[in-house]
């Protein structure tokens, strides 16, 4: 192994340690409590160390972003996989959503609530963020009759995130949350295509 490839994959490694450190640090104490001083304690590192792969938090916040993103297309693309059918894809797709949310509320956050430096929704968008959006394109296309499939996806990505964001901030009742998310695909799956609404 060349000095060079030895340094590079040194380098992965350094970056690989302060992203699961932010994310850790997160999920237990909240995003405020990640900061450049904390991680670097955390790893055992110097700030500059940290500043050398990340130029500060945001940065951090949007590695965190591009990974969870990552997850979460794969969670998706295995819920969608396993259904036999578009409701049944719908459903299991919403459901995954709806899990992948609850289960890592600082890692959704960094990915669809705090403002990171991404560009979400331009083809210069990091792989791992078009592929999550392609899993629930590719979900919704069954459905979209002559409604744009971009269009419908982020119309049903909205009511996901809205219904697992209100929930989870206290908004609406959280033993109505299977009920909704049932509502949710139940109308979205016989909702009229465009040029179909009845007038």
């Amino acid at each position: 192994m060349s000095i060079q490839t030895r340094r590079e994959r040194e380098r992965a490694e350094r970056e690989r340690l302060i992203v699961t450190a932010a994310r850790d640090l997160a999920e237990a104490e909240g995003w405020d409590a990640v900061t450049t001083r904390r991680l670097a304690a955390e790893i055992e590192y110097s700030q500059p160390v940290l500043y050398s792969h990340f130029k500060g938090k945001d940065a951090i916040m949007a590695a965190v972003a591009v990974e969870g993103c990552a997850e979460l297309a794969a969670e998706l693309r295995e819920a969608r996989a396993g259904s036999a059918d578009p409701a049944g894809g719908l459903a299991n797709v919403a459901g995954a959503y709806a899990g992948f949310a609850e289960r890592r509320p600082a890692l959704y956050d960094a990915m669809f609530t705090h403002a990171v430096d991404l560009p979400f929704a331009t083809p210069e968008a990091p792989a791992p963020l078009q592929e999550a959006f392609g899993e629930l394109r590719e979900t919704v296309r069954p459905f979209a009759g002559e409604d744009d499939p971009e269009v419908l996806t982020e119309t049903f990505w909205s009511a996901l995130h809205g219904l697992v964001t209100l929930m989870r901030d206290g908004r609406m009742r959280r033993e109505q949350h299977e009920r909704r998310l049932a509502v949710l695909i139940r109308r979205f799956s016989n909702w009229p295509a465009a040029g179909q609404h009845s007038s």
